[in-house]
């Protein structure tokens, strides 16, 4: 009796390990294959996937049940970056026409998803699933994307755990090199109000701002240079 009980709990575990991975894998799939449609150089077809909303709305369907741990950090970080860049999507799109994410009220604090077995905000994904459990990695301000012109730009294609280091190094090194995000003018340089509000995830270890910008730059910011924050521009990143 042990024996066959044994038996069905390792076939029950092998059997939803199999389902979970089937379900992981067609997530990263379609949503790839989303992005790949609507997004072009940084910007997002909202007007089309408002008029054919079926393709993002199957996609958080999917996404609903599906669990990922953080002990598979990957796979963890890959989900949830891609979960927040499609419910703002969503967000926008169930909205639309708007000129601004901050055009809908609580958009990023109060509005609610059903992903991953449990409804979560915006910034519930953000700040509790993401940067609380991976402090040490400030490089997700440049992959989540908050539909504003601001914010670094959506890239074409989902986040993957198997490519996400890669991704993630040249949207951070992409976004420092941009002469329109970084703003060098005489001795001054002008960063956006992301560093001002995430401080702290720019600044560890007695680390300045421009000690971080550098670590991603090719040309070098002099280090005496003065840092300000120039204002967000919260237009609505959508394609013309």
């Amino acid at each position: 009796m042990k024996t066959r009980n044994l038996l069905i709990s390792c076939a029950l575990t092998l059997s939803f390990s199999y389902g979970f991975g089937q379900d992981t894998a067609l997530f990263f799939e379609k949503t790839n294959a989303f992005f790949g449609q609507y997004v072009k150089e940084g910007k997002v077809d909202y007007a089309q996937i408002h008029s054919n909303p079926k393709k993002l709305n199957e996609i958080l369907e999917l996404a609903q049940t599906i669990s990922v741990t953080k002990n598979n950090s990957k796979t963890f970080q890959a989900f949830w970056i891609n979960a927040y860049n499609l419910c703002v999507i969503k967000g926008v799109v169930d909205h639309y026409p708007i000129n601004s994410p901050l055009d809908v009220q609580g958009f990023f604090d109060t509005k609610t998803y059903s992903i991953g077995n449990m409804d979560r905000t915006l910034n519930e994904i953000e700040n509790n699933l993401l940067r609380a459990n991976f402090p040490n990695e400030p490089r997700f301000h440049f992959a989540l994307v908050c539909a504003g012109l601001g914010c670094p730009p959506i890239i074409d294609k989902a986040y993957l755990p198997k490519t996400l280091e890669a991704q993630l190094q040249e949207q951070t090194e992409l976004s420092l090199n941009n002469p329109h995000f970084v703003r060098i003018k005489g001795n001054k340089a002008e960063l956006s109000q992301i560093f001002e509000w995430y401080s702290g995830d720019f600044t560890k270890n007695g680390k300045s701002f421009i000690d971080f910008v550098n670590m991603y730059r090719t040309k070098k910011i002099d280090p005496t240079s003065k840092v300000v924050f120039y204002p967000y521009d919260w237009s609505l990143n959508k394609m013309e």
